[in-house]
C-alpha cells in the first residue's frame, strides 16, 4: 500500500509539474527529484538491474549521506573524522510521461562522494570518480513508457581515509529530473559577461549553445531577455538561426544603461532570460540569476569591485554541518552565512572542492565574494592522516589516483557551472599543492624559514617541486579555454620552493598560506606579482599585514566554521579552528574578529582566572569564557571586544574605568577584578557617546529550558526546515555556560528530527538519536517537514528541568 501511495503521489508530480512550468513558459527547467529513493547498505554484486531484492533495502531522502549514520570509531581516520565509508547502493522507481518520447530527458546529480556509477533499466550510463563536482547523463533512449523505470546508483566510498578532512559518504546533494527539446540550450551553454562596466551603462555579452540532437537542420530564434528585479526588460536580442546537428554557437551583444550594479553591500541581481522558439512556439528556456559588476587585481593596490578599493574579509569553510553530515539543507547554510555576514565577513573561500549549487546562488544573493576552488591534490597524494594529525602513518589514497584523466573535464565543470555568478572573483586550481616534502621537495629546503614543512629539509626521495610548474600551466590553460573574465590562482604554503621552481608566474594572483612574514620581501622582489592572503590565522598581527599594505587585497580566515575532521587524537573527531561551532554558535573569537572587521558598534566580554593553579598547585592554563560565575575572591581578567573608541566597564553598577582601544595591549581593554557575583556591564562610545554595551551575568543553577525557532510556519507539499535554539536557563533566563544537562526531544505531527547539534569536538553520541549532551548550555535541533499539512508539536526536556516546547504550523 505504502509503494502504491508513493506511485500515486509521483505520477501526480511527474505529470502535472510539467505542464504547470509550460503554461508559465518555463520549459526545459530542472525538477527536484529527491523523493523516493531505496538505499541498501553494502555492496551488491551483478544488481545494476535491481532485480527482485527489496528487502535489502530501506527509503531514503536525498540528500544522504550515510557516514554521519554510523557510531564514531578510533577504527576509522581522524582525517575523515573518526567515520566510516564504504560501498552503498541507491535505486528510484518512475514512471515516465509518454510526451517525453520526442524529448531528451537527463538526470542531474550536484554531487555524489564518490565513485559513482549510474544505470538507468540496467543500461550503464557512467562513472564520476570525482565526488564534489556535478553531473548528468541522459536517459532516454532507455525509458520504458509501457512500465515502471529504475535508476541505479553505486557508490564506492572504502577507501575511507582518502581525505584530509570529512567529505561523507553518498549521493548527500539534490538530484534533479530535466525534460528538453532535441532543439534546446545544453547544460552550463550560456555564458554571460560584462565586458565594460560603469555607473552610466555596462555593455553585455551573451554566448548560447544550441544542441541540435536532430538529423536535419533546424530553423529556430535565439533570444536573451535580462530582466531587473521589478520584472523589466532592460536588455533583449534575439536572432533567427538554422542550426545543424550538433552544437551551434550563437552571440548576443548589447548593452544595459544606468545599471544597478552587484555590490557586497547591495548584491542587486538580474534575472538571465534565453529562449528558444520555433514556428513561434517556445521549445526550450534556460533562466539565471546573474549581476553586473566589474573586479580587477592590482599588484600595487589591491582589489577593486565595480572600480571601489575593497578589501577581503574572507573566511573558509567546509561541507559539512555537524549532525547533517555533508546532506545540509540550504536554509543551514543560510542561518550561518547571515551569522557570518554579521561579523563583517564578504567573502567566502569554498574550500578545497566545488561545493553545492545553491551556496553560489546564496553568495551571490546575499553579498559574498567567492573564491571557488577544485583540487587539494594533483598527480601524487597528500598526507592523510588515521591517527592524529601528524601521528603516526598516513594513508595516501584520494583524487590523485584520477586526477590524470579526470582533472582537466572537473575543472572545466566547475568553471562551467560557476561562471554566470557574480559572486565568484577567482578559480582556484590547488589548495598547498606545494606543501613542502607532502609530496613535493626542492633543495631550497635546507635554507631559510620555512613555516609549514613535513620532515626537515630537502628530501631527494619525495618528487621534484619542478613537477608542479607542468601541471600547473595546464590547469590554467582549461581555465582560460572556459573563462578569461576572472584570475586564475592557487593557495600556496611553499611560497619559497615555489618560488625556485616558476609556479607562481603560471598564476594570474598568488595566495600565500600563513606566510604574511613574506609580503614584503616578495613584493619588492617580484614587482609584478598580485599577492593576497588565501589562508590566515585569526591572530590580529595576520589581519594587520592585509589592513596596512594596500598591495595584500585579502586574507580567507582558516576557518569560518568549525568541521568535522582533520582532526588530533581520539576522542576528538573535529577541528575547532572556527568562527562558530559546529552548531553555528557564535564563540568568543566571532566577537574578536566583529571587533576588526565589523563597522556596526559592538561590545563583547570575555573573562578568565588570573594566576589559576591546579589542585597541585601548578600553573594551569584558563581559556577566556564569556561567563561571570568565579571563585569568590579570585582575580579575574576581564577583556572587552570592540570596534568601538573607548569602552568603560563596570561591576555591580560601579565604574571601574574607561579605556581608550588604541591604547590598550593588542587593542583590547582589559580590567583585572576582584571576583564579586552580580552583573558586568560595558558599555562603548564613539566621541563620547554610548553607541553599545553587553552585560553578562552571574548565573544560578540551571532550572529550565528556552527555545527559539528560525520558523514556525510552513507550506504542505514542500518540505521545510525549522532550526530550534534550545538554552538552559536559570531561573531569571540567563543561559547558563557550564550546564551540559542532556536534553532529550520528543516531536509529532508531519515532521521529523534531522539531528541534536551542540558543537562539542569530541562527543561520539549518535546523531541519530534523540537526545544529546549540551555544551555550554546551548543546542541545535533540525527540525524537516514530511510535507504533509498539520500541526507539530516538539516538546524539549532534561531531567531535573523545566520543560519547553514549540508548535509548527505546516499549511
Amino acid at each position: 500500500m505504502k509503494n502504491k501511495k508513493f506511485l500515486i503521489l509521483y505520477l501526480f508530480v511527474v505529470l502535472h509539474i510539467p505542464a504547470v512550468l509550460h503554461a508559465q513558459n518555463n520549459i526545459g527547467l530542472p525538477v527536484l527529484f529527491n523523493d523516493g529513493w531505496l538505499f541498501h547498505s553494502g555492496d551488491i554484486v551483478n544488481r545494476s538491474n535491481s532485480g527482485d531484492f527489496d528487502l535489502l533495502w530501506k527509503e531514503t531522502q536525498l540528500p544522504h549521506d550515510w557516514s554521519i549514520e554510523a557510531s564514531f570509531s578510533s577504527e576509522w581516520a581522524s582525517a575523515t573524522g573518526f567515520l566510516p565509508g564504504g560501498i552503498g547502493w541507491y535505486k528510484k522507481s518512475f514512471t515516465a510521461n509518454k510526451s517525453w518520447s520526442s524529448k531528451q530527458v537527463y538526470i542531474y546529480f550536484d554531487g555524489v562522494y564518490k565513485n559513482s556509477e549510474v544505470w538507468i533499466n540496467g543500461h550503464y550510463l557512467g562513472k564520476r570518480p570525482n565526488g564534489f563536482v556535478p553531473f548528468q547523463y541522459e536517459i532516454s533512449p532507455y525509458l520504458n513508457y509501457k512500465a515502471s523505470n529504475t535508476i541505479t546508483v553505486k557508490v564506492d566510498h572504502s577507501k575511507f581515509a582518502d581525505s584530509r578532512w570529512y567529505t561523507g559518504s553518498g549521493i548527500y546533494r539534490n538530484v534533479y529530473l530535466i525534460v528538453k527539446s532535441q532543439v534546446h540550450v545544453g547544460l552550463w551553454d550560456v555564458a554571460f559577461t560584462t565586458p565594460g562596466v560603469s555607473a552610466d551603462k555596462s555593455s553585455i555579452k551573451v554566448k548560447v549553445s544550441v544542441t541540435n540532437n536532430k538529423s536535419s537542420v533546424q530553423n529556430i530564434n535565439v533570444k536573451f531577455n535580462l530582466i531587473d528585479s521589478a520584472g523589466k526588460i532592460v536588455a533583449t536580442a534575439q536572432k533567427p538561426v538554422a542550426v545543424k546537428k550538433g552544437e551551434n554557437a550563437i552571440t548576443f551583444n548589447s548593452q544595459v544603461t544606468s545599471p544597478q550594479l552587484w555590490r557586497i553591500e547591495r548584491p542587486y541581481l538580474y534575472q538571465l532570460q534565453v529562449q528558444v522558439s520555433q514556428n513561434g512556439k517556445l521549445i526550450d528556456q534556460v533562466n539565471q540569476q546573474t549581476g553586473v559588476r566589474s573586479i580587477r587585481f592590482d599588484k600595487d593596490n589591491g582589489f577593486f569591485l565595480n572600480g571601489k578599493s575593497t578589501k577581503i574579509k574572507g573566511v573558509c569553510i567546509h561541507d559539512d554541518a555537524g549532525a547533517l553530515g555533508v546532506a545540509v539543507p540550504e536554509e543551514v547554510w543560510i542561518r550561518r552565512l547571515n551569522i557570518l555576514k554579521e561579523a563583517g565577513v564578504n567573502a567566502l573561500r569554498l574550500s578545497h572542492n566545488p561545493h553545492a549549487d545553491y551556496m553560489y546562488k546564496l553568495a551571490d544573493e546575499m553579498g559574498f565574494l567567492v573564491m571557488d576552488e577544485a583540487f587539494d591534490e594533483w598527480e601524487i597524494g597528500k598526507n592523510k592522516w588515521v591517527k592524529g594529525w601528524n601521528v603516526g602513518t598516513p594513508s595516501k589514497d584520494g583524487y590523485h589516483e584520477y586526477f590524470k584523466e579526470w582533472a582537466d573535464r572537473d575543472l572545466r565543470d566547475m568553471v562551467l557551472r560557476g561562471r554566470n555568478h557574480p559572486s565568484i572573483i577567482m578559480w582556484s586550481i590547488g589548495n598547498e599543492i606545494d606543501y613542502p616534502n607532502d609530496p613535493y621537495s626542492d633543495k631550497v629546503l635546507n635554507t631559510g624559514t620555512n613555516p609549514q614543512i613535513y620532515g626537515k629539509g630537502y628530501l631527494p626521495d619525495h618528487p621534484a617541486a619542478e613537477g608542479l610548474t607542468v601541471i600547473a600551466k595546464q590547469l590554467v590553460k582549461t581555465v582560460k579555454a572556459v573563462d578569461e573574465t576572472r584570475p586564475v590562482t592557487a593557495a600556496l604554503a611553499g611560497v619559497v620552493m615555489s618560488n625556485e621552481v616558476g609556479y607562481p608566474e603560471t598564476l594570474d594572483i598568488v595566495g600565500y598560506n600563513y606566510q604574511e612574514y613574506r609580503y614584503p620581501a616578495d613584493h619588492k622582489k617580484y614587482p609584478n606579482r598580485v599577492i593576497y592572503g588565501s589562508e590566515n590565522s585569526m591572530r590580529k598581527q595576520a589581519w594587520d599585514a592585509v589592513d596596512s599594505s594596500a598591495y595584500i587585497s585579502a586574507q580567507f580566515l582558516w576557518t569560518g566554521i568549525d568541521y568535522m575532521g582533520e582532526a588530533g587524537k581520539w576522542p576528538m573527531r573535529s577541528n575547532g579552528a572556527g568562527l562558530l561551532d559546529l552548531a553555528g554558535f557564535k564563540k568568543p573569537q566571532y566577537y574578536y574578529r566583529q571587533s576588526l572587521w565589523s563597522d556596526k558598534p559592538m561590545t563583547y566580554l570575555v573573562c578568565r582566572e588570573i594566576a589559576a593553579k591546579t589542585d597541585s598547585g601548578a600553573p594551569r592554563r584558563v581559556m577566556s569564557q564569556p561567563s561571570w560565575n568565579w571563585r569568590q575572591s579570585s582575580k579575574i581578567r576581564v577583556e572587552c571586544y570592540t570596534n568601538c573608541q573607548e569602552a568603560e566597564l563596570f561591576l555591580n553598577g560601579q565604574s571601574l574605568g574607561r579605556k581608550v582601544k588604541n591604547e590598550a595591549k593588542g587593542q583590547v581593554p582589559s580590567w583585572d577584578v576582584d571576583y564579586q557575583s552580580g552583573g558586568l556591564l560595558v558599555k562603548g562610545y564613539n566621541k563620547g557617546i554610548e553607541v553599545s554595551s553587553y552585560v553578562l551575568k552571574t548565573t544560578g543553577e540551571s532550572t529550565q529550558i528556552s527555545v527559539v525557532a528560525d520558523k514556525t510556519t510552513f507550506k504542505s507539499q514542500t518540505k521545510g526546515l525549522c532550526q530550534l535554539e534550545i538554552q538552559i536557563t536559570d531561573a531569571q533566563g540567563n543561559t547558563v555556560y557550564t550546564a551540559d544537562n542532556e536534553i532529550q526531544l520528543e516531536l509529532s505531527g508531519p515532521a521529523k528530527l534531522l539531528g541534536l547539534e551542540s558543537g562539542s569536538l569530541s562527543s561520539h553520541e549518535s546523531y541519530q538519536a534523540n537526545k544529546r549532551n549540551a555544551l555550554h548550555g546551548r543546542m541545535l535541533a533540525y527540525i524537516q517537514t514530511t510535507g504533509d499539512a498539520g500541526l507539530v508539536t516538539i516538546r524539549i526536556g532534561a531531567k531535573s528541568l523545566k520543560q519547553a516546547s514549540v508548535q509548527l504550523t505546516v499549511q
